[in-house]
């Protein structure tokens, strides 16, 4: 049943559209900061449309939909409007509101565009779904390499994916860890049950123990109805909890007794539920540090920690860079329909020469923007931006100016090119945070805590960096 929320200040309005709606499930509000506060709980994630009017006593409606937009960008919005108000209702189509209704709107045409609304919501995220499968056919299901280091990864792989033992991924951001976390699942014999995936530092503590664990309507504002958790999804597959050295101690705990004890408990509930899961985590910390250092808790590190597989980084991998490159070429070439078929020598001359601080995923967002520039069948050197090697932050903003190891003998501490590459990507976007974190690879919330942890973020000399 689709979750239909209803903003106007008139109770009259909200009467009419809620008795109209009746086959769906309604919240109806007269204050814009009450629809905002849902929206930014974790019961907001199950909205699939908006009613929103023009003029409301707290808040503009516009200003409401903007908010709304940085929320839930892809909630679609109905605009609602006395005849007098046309124009405010035009502007909010401009800022991404869906379309509007001319009060007194009578039931069929509500209805028919709340049905169209909806209908094509659906047919969206049905197409995102199998574009996505379609991609994870040539992404996460295909490990690509020649070299032996990566060889033996994946041998290892294969060997332990029959077993029923929980793994830890270790390495770099960027270094194919879901890949790993895929392959596991498809080898073992779990794999006609569900593989579910959860970055854990993308999520506030709040929303990933409702997204883990489920919640019973009314467990807190906002829970209008029931919500199965995870954990159930993956009932009899696996769960991968990517970035597991960035979650809190108290879901730590929580999670350390679903791993002994083989149940939870939804939030707002007492009763616990069952559940057979194989657990697969994935970080980029030094847990054993975390651990010695009072950050994780050890008996949930061992508990995960049955078999770890410790990922190379690609700058110890060069072998693999060129056909890694051009599994990419191939992949952005058909999704953007061109026909580029190859790679210049002298752009992948400067793909070899560089040290990849962001691994396979940075080269991928390269590969990106070159397909993107190519003009013709093969892609130029000038399109690839990494010439003369690897790239090192300027002077100005870096605390100790090192050069980026480009072999296994580099004496260069890991955090320091971490922290160099982070502050020349910032530099570079501007100090735009959002920007950055998507070139890196990595959530806002996972990039605040490396620019606090590094003391990174300085103002831009101009004093007018985006700080998004």
């Amino acid at each position: 049943m689709a979750h239909i929320c209803i903003c106007d200040d008139e109770e009259g309005i909200l009467r009419y559209l809620k008795k109209q709606m009746k086959d769906y499930q309604v919240d109806t509000f007269n204050r814009g900061v009450d629809l905002l506060k849902l929206l930014e709980s974790p019961a907001g994630a199950g909205v699939d449309l908006l009613l929103q009017d023009v003029r409301m006593p707290d808040m503009d409606g516009v200003q409401i939909l903007k908010q709304v937009k940085k929320i839930r960008p892809e909630l679609p919005v109905i605009m609602m409007t006395a005849f007098g108000t046309v124009d405010d209702a035009v502007q909010a189509i401009k800022q991404g509101a869906y379309d509007y209704l001319i009060k007194p709107f009578p039931k069929e045409k509500v209805l028919g565009l709340v049905e169209h609304v909806l209908e094509h919501r659906r047919l969206a995220a049905e197409n995102l779904r199998l574009r996505e499968e379609l991609i994870g056919l040539d992404s996460r299901e295909s490990a690509v390499f020649v070299s032996r280091v990566f060889r033996e990864v994946y041998d290892l792989t294969l060997k332990v994916a029959a077993s029923d033992a929980n793994i830890m991924i270790l390495g770099e951001s960027g270094t194919g860890k879901e890949l790993i976390a895929s392959a596991l699942h498809r080898n073992s014999l779990r794999r006609e049950r569900p593989f579910v995936s959860l970055n854990c530092a993308a999520l506030s503590d709040t929303l990933l123990e409702s997204q883990l664990f489920g919640h019973l309507k009314g467990a807190f504002t906002g829970a209008t109805m029931n919500q199965k958790g995870l954990l159930e999804e993956a009932d009899g597959g696996t769960l991968f909890l990517d970035e597991i050295g960035d979650v809190s101690p108290a879901v730590q705990a929580k999670l350390l007794r679903v791993i002994q004890e083989r149940d939870f408990i939804p939030v707002g509930s007492t009763r616990p539920k069952k559940v057979d899961v194989r657990f697969v985590a994935a970080t980029n910390k030094n847990l054993e540090r975390e651990v010695a250092e009072g950050r994780f808790r050890e008996d949930l590190y061992y508990r995960l920690n049955v078999i770890s597989i410790p990922l190379p980084p690609l700058r110890e991998r060069p072998e693999d860079i060129e056909p890694l490159a051009l599994h990419f070429l191939k992949r952005f070439a058909a999704r953007m329909a061109k026909e580029i078929y190859t790679i210049s020598p002298e752009a992948l001359e400067a793909l070899q020469s560089y040290s990849w601080p962001g691994n396979v995923r940075e080269l991928e967002n390269v590969m990106e923007r070159a397909v993107i520039l190519t003009v013709g069948s093969s892609v130029p050197a000038d399109v690839i931006p990494l010439r003369g090697g690897a790239r090192t932050a300027p002077a100005a903003t870096v605390k100790t100016a090192v050069t980026p190891p480009t072999s296994k003998t580099a004496m260069v501490p890991l955090e320091e090119m971490e922290r160099q590459h982070i502050q020349m990507v910032l530099k570079e976007t501007g100090y735009h945070k959002s920007r950055t974190a998507e070139i890196l690879g990595i959530s806002r919330r996972t990039l605040d805590r490396r620019i606090e942890g590094f003391e990174l973020l300085e103002e831009p000399e101009s004093g007018s960096g985006d700080q998004r």
